[in-house]
């Protein structure tokens, strides 16, 4: 592992004391649910439209992390971070930042790149954890409504380890929800995404990476799901037609989702992550590979 990987190594301390799944649900209800993995291509997108970590992704030489080579194995990794970050311990999150940075130590740019990069980056990492809360926020918006503003700014104070489990350090991530909307914004407003990132992202948005026995059934929906998730300035930035007929569409399914999710029992709520936290704390009691 490089030196810069080994940089970092305290996560942050927060206002709240740590909280199981089940009181932080009885807490902010369905702030933890996977039925937000329906917006997880979205945010993957948004992620990716940094043009820093777009490339990096893209140019990468690590193919065993990649989303169009091994889509499942991705997803169980990130899926397993996100549970991590914010169920996980001190020693769980310590443990899994190592396991991530030797990864991303050998993403870097090169001569040829477009853009300089370096995965190790906690610039591009504050981004790319920004738009996981801002992703967590918004599925809990459009499948249970609003947080109210008590139960917005505890949120924001638990979410912090989507950044500092990886190389963003405490006094980097925004003060408070007010300085953390102004950098979102400023920095939405910067991101110009080009014809190659554009083309790749693409890719990601009807399944086809993900083979035809998926793809074919599951591609429209996914489209529709994609649109609807995405910010309104990155799907502009993305080309993507969004009309008000895909608008009422995407409601009308995100609502129908949202009350049968409400009805489910919070065990069925929070899979997979329940199932991958348990994998992840058995293949580190074993010192088993953990990505």
């Amino acid at each position: 592992m490089t030196k810069s990987a080994r940089a970092y190594t305290t996560p942050i301390q927060t206002r709240w004391e740590p909280r199981t799944a089940q009181e932080l649900d009885d807490a902010i209800f369905g702030c933890l649910d996977n039925v937000g993995l329906l917006a997880g291509v979205a945010n993957t997108i948004m992620q990716l439209a940094h043009p820093a970590v777009g490339y990096g992704v893209i140019e990468s030489r690590v193919t065993s992390g990649s989303l169009l080579h091994h889509p499942f194995k991705r997803t169980r990794t990130t899926l397993t971070y996100l549970g991590v970050a914010l169920q996980g311990s001190t020693k769980e999150k310590l443990a899994y930042r190592k396991a991530i940075s030797h990864a991303h130590a050998q993403v870097t740019s090169t001569a040829t790149s477009p853009v300089q990069y370096r995965a190790l980056d906690p610039e591009l990492q504050l981004w790319v954890a920004a738009c996981l809360f801002w992703g967590y926020v918004d599925t809990r918006e459009k499948f249970h409504g609003p947080m109210t503003p008590e139960q917005l700014a505890e949120f924001y104070e638990y979410a912090k380890p989507l950044g500092t489990t990886l190389q963003v350090r405490p006094d980097m991530w925004p003060k408070d929800l007010e300085a953390f909307w102004e950098y979102w914004n400023r920095q939405l407003d910067s991101i110009q995404i080009d014809d190659t990132v554009r083309g790749w992202l693409t890719k990601l948005m009807d399944l086809s990476f993900m083979g035809p026995f998926i793809s074919i059934p599951m591609g429209n929906f996914a489209k529709l799901m994609t649109g609807g998730f995405l910010h309104p300035k990155i799907r502009a930035q993305m080309q993507i037609e969004w009309t008000p007929e895909q608008e009422r569409q995407f409601r009308k399914i995100t609502t129908a989702i949202g009350r049968v999710n409400r009805r489910l029992p919070r065990s069925l709520r929070q899979l997979p992550t329940t199932v991958l936290l348990w994998d992840f704390r058995r293949r580190l009691k074993k010192g088993l590979p953990l990505n």
